[in-house]
């Protein structure tokens, strides 16, 4: 498949582009800063602009799947979901937060009162965005919210999934690798299981 991912110099974004690239498929790999991202077989660095949506639109044009690996707070919904529509691509798939995971039924994470203060603001917008993107009728969007801690690890290809509700392991962590959360991601592009949903990933 032809895929391009916006965001590939990030911490998810490279995992995600380099899972990719590794399976076979060809990726356009979007950053400000494109020569932060690595060389790969099967990858394509470019520089873009995710608030542009024209320039984005033209960018994801003749792809079969976009992705958008960018902090919420510096991006802009309408400018993704617009420039996602516009290019007509086969899917939009956003790499989300936990933020917006449920801990009890109606009751997401960000709401409680144990939420990181400092975390707070990007995570309420990855769940505007999330609201936003559940409104959409057009777009065949699809949102992986990893678990609480997102961080850098190892790819085992051993996780769960789940749908709104957090995942948590048997010793009561919530986390994810970033290479694992790739993997996931792959397989969603690969055997789609998820169309315009929510789900999450952990261990």
């Amino acid at each position: 498949m032809k895929i391009a991912v916006t965001g590939a110099s990030g911490n998810a974004g490279s995992r995600i582009t380099a899972e990719l690239a590794g399976r076979g498929h060809q990726i356009t790999a979007i950053a400000r800063n494109p020569e932060k991202i690595a060389e790969l077989p099967n990858v394509t660095p470019v520089r873009g602009d995710a608030n542009d949506r024209g320039e984005l639109a033209r960018l994801w044009a003749g792809h079969d799947v976009a992705i958008s690996s960018i902090h919420f707070l510096v991006s802009d919904p309408e400018a993704l979901i617009g420039a996602a529509k516009d290019a007509r691509v086969g899917r939009y798939l956003v790499v989300g937060g936990a933020g917006s995971l449920e801990v009890a039924p109606g009751v997401r994470l960000v709401t409680t009162p144990s939420f990181p203060p400092q975390y707070k603001a990007e995570a309420e917008k990855g769940a505007a965005f999330l609201d936003r993107l559940r409104q959409e009728k057009e777009l065949n969007w699809t949102f992986l919210s990893p678990s609480v801690l997102f961080v850098p690890g190892e790819r085992t290809g051993k996780f769960r999934l789940g749908t709104d509700q957090l995942l948590t392991a048997s010793d009561g962590k919530s986390w994810i690798s970033f290479e694992d959360y790739a993997v996931a991601l792959a397989d969603e592009i690969e055997q789609p299981a998820h169309l315009r949903q929510r789900f999450t990933v952990g261990y």
